[in-house]
């Protein structure tokens, strides 16, 4: 099939000519790189989607997972690309060489599972197993690395994330699985944890469960709790499986979409011998889960951008193809030839307002994921912590904003399509309904924004959020003076402001003892956010793809003012139609979503009490 699963010439435009990612390879650990490796890797990842990945979706989508005698079959479709995944090594490409995978830079792994994403029923399976095996190489004994960790590494072993409970919902603190400590060391799990993801599945000969529980006589609250490997098969000490553990899988979700995913319910130790092991210090459960938990964030934030730019990419061919109605021109005219939809000026809206958007998510993923190359490879601890900062204030933004808008995208997609779209006969219904989960779990998107506005705003007493804010700063003065980004500039100069004062305004809130209102506010912030840093990544891609284009137009004597041969020289000419592209994408966001933030800033400000003022009894019932 044709790729309408990423736009690779934009994701070739974020990766070399803004971030400049080969820079990387100057470093030690990157040294065994090269620019023509990351290509490589990702023709290689364009291939393997078109040819195995995609054509799987629809299919799993129908099939489904069923449970049979307390074991999960995924879809049979999955079953091949699933070797695939793993003998090709994608399944290991992120992980240290220390561990047996390729050690490719983050931001470049990451590129490479965009391509795979947009069908996360299949690519959970291995998401979940490396966030797993990524747990037990930094926190897991020597004896527990030796073994659990290659075949994780290697996707014979698969993993989940054991955190929810069905009293207990995102209040993990609240939960009531129990660990009772055994002579020997080791400890029997007893409780029930839902909506698991991954929770069994016949791809893997063994899966590892990380799973949240209390050690019996703890303390309540999420200081209590503690981290626990749960293996589905016991591994003896020559590496063989042993014994079944004592869990029962009782249920699978009948979901509105991700049908390829096994999603369910697990009691664990209903015979009092579900066995388990201690994964790093009692009592730092938590902490230790949350460098999953961070991973996954991620990860849905790019599922938000997997969706929204295959939905795009299926909208965009449909649109040039679709014949309906006369030109603008002519629509008195009832003689008048059809036209593609694309020509129509609602629909070019809706395309523009899905292409800015889909552009400013790959920007925004892959900057934070550079970001956590950077802090790796960066000399002083200034620097490194400078990195930190913003993939610490980036991935609530990144969880929450790219799934919602990732949705957003899917709806104008089934729009574009009209009624076909609705249909299952075209596949963008499905996109939106396998895409509607990522606003959920993970931590619901009202939660991350709870932690972007109690936690990660205050962090280093807000340093990281205004280190953010000076990088932002620093390009809107470098193109301020442009002949076609100048008003641009401004434009984000001021939105960038805004954000700066909400802050600060939250500041003032919280030492006035007004903590209702940042919490009130946590979420409009955080779309607000997401906004501003669109508009600053769209304004930075503008601004090299002009200078681009105007070293491209010289070389080919053509200038603006001759506005004939410009409109021949962007038609016929790939590369100049792509960088013109970028800079309509910038302004049309910077002029006609980014003044959204304004409207944001003053509903803030306002200290409205209407969601807590409100009685219960006020609703309708």
């Amino acid at each position: 099939m044709a790729n309408l699963i990423v736009d690779r010439r934009d994701q070739d435009f974020m990766l070399n000519e803004v971030l400049g990612v080969e820079k990387l390879c100057e470093h030690p650990l990157y040294a065994d790189f090269s620019k023509d490796i990351f290509d490589m890797i990702l023709n290689e990842a364009q291939k393997f989607a078109t040819e195995e990945i995609f054509p799987t979706l629809a299919d799993a989508d129908k099939e489904g997972c069923t449970l049979e005698n307390g074991e999960i079959n995924v879809p049979r479709v999955f079953h091949k690309a699933y070797r695939l995944y793993c003998e090709n090594g994608w399944h290991s490409m992120g992980k240290s060489p220390d561990v047996g995978g390729q050690g490719f830079p983050f931001v470049i792994t990451m590129a490479a599972k965009e391509w795979f994403i947009h069908n996360l029923g299949f690519l959970v399976i291995g998401f979940l197993g490396e966030g797993a095996s990524h747990l037990i190489e930094v926190y897991g004994s020597d004896e527990q690395k030796k073994k659990y960790l290659e075949k994780m590494v290697t996707g014979e072993w698969g993993g989940s994330m054991c955190l929810t409970e069905p009293n207990a919902g995102s209040d993990v603190g609240n939960l009531s699985t129990k660990a009772i400590r055994h002579p020997d060391g080791t400890f029997r799990i007893h409780g029930t944890k839902s909506f698991i993801t991954g929770l069994d599945q016949d791809l893997t000969e063994n899966i590892i469960h990380p799973v949240l529980a209390r050690i019996d006589g703890d303390p309540p609250g999420t200081k209590g709790i503690s981290l626990f490997i749960v293996p589905k098969y016991l591994v003896n000490n020559d590496g063989t499986l042993g014994r079944r553990n004592d869990y029962v899988v009782t249920k699978i979700e009948d979901k509105m979409g991700f049908h390829g995913s096994p999603t369910g319910t697990i009691n664990f130790g209903d015979n009092g011998d579900c066995y388990a092991e201690l994964l790093g210090e009692e009592r730092k459960g938590m902490r230790i889960m949350f460098q999953m938990m961070n991973e996954a964030r991620i990860g849905t934030g790019m599922q938000g951008l997997g969706s929204a730019s295959i939905a795009y990419l299926h909208a965009l061919q449909y649109a040039k193809e679709r014949l309906q109605g006369s030109s603008i021109t002519e629509f008195k005219n009832p003689l008048a030839p059809r036209v593609p939809i694309i020509q129509h000026p609602d629909v070019r809206r809706m395309l523009l307002w899905m292409k800015s958007n889909v552009e400013s998510m790959r920007a925004l993923l892959y900057f934070a994921s550079y970001s956590a190359d950077m802090e790796k490879i960066v000399p002083d601890d200034e620097q490194r912590e400078e990195w930190h900062g913003f993939l610490e204030v980036l991935t609530p933004v990144i969880k929450a904003y790219c799934s919602d808008i990732g949705f957003r995208v899917d709806e104008l997609a089934i729009q574009v399509y009209g009624g076909y779209g609705y249909c299952s006969d075209y596949p963008v219904e499905q996109f939106l309904r396998d895409e509607k989960i990522a606003s959920i779990y993970e931590g619901t998107n009202g939660i991350q924004a709870l932690d972007l506005v109690v936690r990660k705003l205050g962090m280093k007493n807000g340093q990281y959020l205004m280190n953010l804010i000076s990088e932002m700063n620093a390009t809107i003065a470098r193109y301020s003076d442009k002949k076609r980004l100048g008003d641009l500039s401004k434009d984000v100069k001021t939105a960038v402001e805004g954000l700066a004062d909400v802050a600060s305004f939250f500041a003032d809130c919280l030492g006035k003892g007004k903590f209702l209102v940042p919490i009130n506010n946590a979420y409009p912030f955080l779309m607000m956010m997401g906004k501003v840093l669109s508009g600053w990544l769209l304004l930075w891609q503008a601004g090299v793809a002009e200078e681009k284009l105007e070293a491209l137009s010289r070389q080919k004597g053509v200038t603006m003012s001759d506005t004939q041969r410009w409109t021949e020289f962007i038609k016929n000419n790939g590369n100049a139609a792509f960088y013109e592209g970028k800079i309509y994408s910038a302004r049309y966001f910077i002029k006609n979503v980014l003044p959204e933030v304004a409207a944001s800033v003053s509903a803030i400000k306002s200290e409205d009490m209407s969601i807590v003022q409100i009685a219960e009894e006020s609703f309708a019932i």
